[in-house]
């Protein structure tokens, strides 16, 4: 018996050693392929079939090592070196890689952005064709990648955030497919020169605050493209300058580590250890791997010899993580020399195959195109002369292009039919115009059972003797009813929790619906946007607030790169349903007084932007931006929160449909187009053009993106045959925008009698007090003057 225990003993130990080098030999394999694909996918951008090419070359251990502990359920907010991971962890091959330096437009070929985004931007499908979520919580979650240093830092804050909610929420315990518990971490990758930026430091300090699971990978490679890390960091050391974060016995605060990017076993011990303690406490980590080799330097744009000595680049080539992991299996008799051998030229053969189908996969339908392309060319000959040659002229230009581009087949096709105007041209050219609008402009918004404007009007209804009460009392009656019916919502931003918001939208509802669901922030709107992003990706519906439209600026990069961006360049796979809410218009003074509504229309496509001008108009547009799953930007009337309103009695069920003006006094002598709380001075500036005998018919665009979908304000210039666009903006700001939607967009200048005109504010901010809100934005006296003037034309 005892000798069958022994056995078993032995048995068991080889049984384990076996698996334990298998699994160490593939992780091997691993970085070897992906050090390959490095080497060809550099190639392939200096040979022109690429546009340019940034990898992970350097980081493939530590990477390997990292995705042993990367579980179903968790997520990952990385940026573009993290291809080793992402092979490792079974969420791209090397042939997607590739089809995505070619930039493959076919999400069956390169299913991370459909050929939108460069190389190593990665992402995995969050939301099913209807708008729904999938289980998150049973998958691996990739948030899709963006190029801006650092501007993965805000959204990896929201994602860990979002599992302190899931555990500690009770509203929320009930999506178990969105989350096991909040057991959920979120990795996040960072060149070390990127923690100079203010999104790292801004989200470090939030993690801690908030103690959320989020493990930050930095990769510290002693450069930032060509300047050395002494330049960049205080003590040029990204873990000695975080030693005031650490966390303590009794202190909030993160954890950190150091690693070496060389040391695989380390790496594993260290990563195991630590991620565990994150998964399990909630206490953030930062694990500084340090000693960094970039074998190819920074990008396919420059060599790193420029910048290097020749001491550091030898240190480089002694210290690659590749040889230094060659060598450790070696010394650990975990394999022979003859076993490496083979297994390294078998992932250069495997990497070179993957890229050649990548590439194929590319040009096949290329190809195809312009097949029949040069067919239909083909057949304008015979009529002999100049045409003849020119035709003759374009076949050529385009079959001898080595690699061509779609937009050769289109420009060629485009020519010939300047020449010929042959119909089989003009059809084939409009049908691949179509397919490529198809592929390269669409997703911008949702366009499916998911998009907002699917959702039509549902009046307002009010019961007998409703009363009139104040603004913000319509709002506060509003987020109570909407939080009582939908647990995924929650609210959050500077005072919004303990004192309701400066306005009292959320008086007394903190208390009522708990801290995990109406809760305050620090004055860091960057990440506040960061934590609503998280939010949504994960399938909440977050309205993160900005106190004051002004301070929009702080949280602008997220919103503009980010979030706007989401679903174009997902392809529709991701969604990020996220409402940002704040307040504007006609603060006096320097500060709170900016209305940058045409920075916010130039910048933020691909959110809703609604302009309401009270709160009930408001509370529709709530309802229906909650009905889809697009961003927006909700703007409410500063001055309106202690205006008289009757209450609506279907607080939760009507609906203001988006891009859909309203006539809000009528009139037949000139239109007036404006938004928010301009348009109080245009109805008290009306009354009086009305005892000059001119009729003033004023339209409320009620939201900016999207804009008068029905063509409304056309309709009301048929009649008025004048047109004046005001706003708070400054000049050829949201005016501008507003004028060439309707002057350009909608034809309008047909039917005009008299000049188009656009009334903004001065181009600076207005001065304190009355007077300097009355000679800097525009006033009723001003309306009246600019009125009386067009109607004499």
């Amino acid at each position: 018996m005892e000798n069958q225990i022994y056995q078993d003993t032995i048995a068991g130990e080889k049984l384990s050693f076996d698996r334990f080098r298998e699994e160490v030999l593939k992780d091997y394999r691993i970085a070897c392929e992906s050090r390959e694909a490095s080497l060809l996918g550099r190639r392939e951008v200096l040979t022109g079939k690429a546009k340019f090419g940034i990898f992970g070359d350097g980081k493939e251990i530590a990477q390997v090592a990292m995705a042993k502990f990367f579980r179903p359920g968790d997520f990952r907010a990385g940026y573009y070196r993290d291809q080793t991971w992402m092979f490792a962890s079974g969420l791209s091959s090397i042939e997607q890689f590739f089809a995505q330096l070619y930039s493959n437009p076919d999400v069956e070929h390169e299913p991370f952005s459909g050929g939108r985004q460069m190389n190593a931007h990665f992402a995995t499908p969050f939301v099913n064709p209807d708008g729904t979520w999938m289980p998150l919580a049973d998958t691996k979650n990739v948030t899709s990648d963006i190029a801006p240093t650092a501007g993965q830092m805000p959204r990896a804050l929201g994602l860990a955030f979002a599992s302190s909610l899931f555990r500690n929420s009770p509203a929320l315990k009930p999506f178990t497919d969105l989350s096991h518990n909040g057991n959920e971490v979120c990795f996040c990758t960072i060149g070390d020169a990127a923690t100079s930026e203010g999104h790292f430091w801004e989200t470090m300090n939030a993690a801690g605050v908030l103690q959320v699971p989020l493990a930050v990978f930095v990769w510290d490679d002693g450069y930032g493209i060509s300047v050395p890390r002494k330049y960049q960091t205080v003590k040029g050391s990204i873990s000695e300058a975080l030693k005031g974060f650490q966390q303590k016995e009794g202190t909030n605060g993160i954890d950190i580590y150091r690693v070496r990017a060389w040391d695989y076993a380390g790496m594993c011990e260290v990563f195991e250890k630590g991620i565990r303690k994150t998964r399990e406490t909630h206490i953030p980590a930062v694990f500084h791997v340090e000693e960094v080799t970039q074998p190819q330097g920074h990008s396919t744009s420059g060599s790193h010899e420029r910048y290097k000595s020749q001491e550091r680049l030898e240190w480089e080539r002694e210290w690659d993580c590749l040889p230094k992991m060659r060598e450790w299996l070696f010394q650990n008799a975990l394999a022979s020399e003859s076993e490496l051998e083979e297994l390294e030229a078998a992932a250069k053969i495997s990497v070179r195959t993957s890229k050649d189908r990548a590439w194929e996969a590319y040009c096949a339908p290329i190809q195809e195109q312009l097949t029949h392309a040069v067919f239909l060319l083909n057949g304008l000959l015979g009529q002999g002369g100049d045409r003849d040659t020119r035709v003759q002229q374009i076949i050529k230009d385009l079959t001898s292009k080595r690699e061509p581009l779609r937009k050769d087949i289109m420009h060629a096709l485009s020519a010939a039919n300047l020449l010929t105007k042959e119909p089989a041209i003009e059809q084939y050219y409009q049908a691949l115009k179509d397919l490529n609008r198809d592929i390269y402009n669409s997703y911008l918004y949702n366009e499916g059972p998911a998009s907002a404007l699917n959702v039509g009007e549902t009046p307002k209804e009010f019961a007998d003797g409703a009363p009139m009460v104040n603004g913000f009392e319509v709002l506060n009656r509003y987020f109570d009813t909407l939080f009582a019916h939908n647990p995924k919502v929650m609210a959050f931003g500077e005072d919004v929790g303990k004192i309701g918001d400066v306005n009292q939208g959320f008086a007394g509802l903190q208390e009522k619906y708990g801290k995990e669901r109406i809760f305050d922030t620090g004055i860091r709107e960057l990440t506040i946007m960061g934590q609503g992003m998280g939010l949504a990706l994960r399938g909440l519906r977050p309205i993160a607030e900005i106190q004051y439209l002004d301070y929009l600026l702080y949280g602008l990069e997220p919103l503009s790169d980010d979030v706007a961006t989401t679903h174009y360049r997902t392809m529709g796979q991701q969604s990020c349903p996220l409402i940002v809410r704040t307040r504007g218009h006609r603060l006096e003074g320097v500060w709170h007084s900016g209305s940058p509504m045409g920075m916010v229309l130039g910048s933020l496509r691909g959110m809703y932007v609604c302009v309401p001008r009270n709160m009930v108009q408001a509370v529709g547009m709530y309802n229906t931006l909650l009905k889809g799953n697009d961003p927006a930007l909700m703007v409410e009337s500063l001055n309106g929160y202690r205006l008289k309103e009757r209450l609506p009695s279907n607080l939760l069920e009507y609906t203001v449909p988006l891009g859909v003006p309203e006539i809000i006094r009528e009139g037949t002598d000139i239109t007036i187009v404006s938004y928010g709380s301009t348009l109080r001075i245009l109805q008290e500036a009306a009354v009086i053009l009305e005892q000059l005998g001119i009729q003033c018919e004023i339209v409320d665009v009620q939201t900016l993106l999207p804009f008068d979908r029905p063509q409304t304000i056309l309709k009301s210039l048929r009649k008025t045959n004048r047109i004046l666009f005001v706003d708070e903006d400054v000049p050829s700001g949201a005016v501008a925008y507003m004028f060439t939607e309707v002057i350009e967009g909608q034809g309008a200048y047909r039917w005009l009698d008299a000049a188009p005109r656009t009334l903004a504010a001065k181009a600076h901010r207005p001065g304190y007090g009355s007077d300097g809100d009355y000679f800097s934005k525009p006033n009723v006296d001003e309306v009246i003057e600019v009125v009386k003037s067009m109607m004499e034309e």
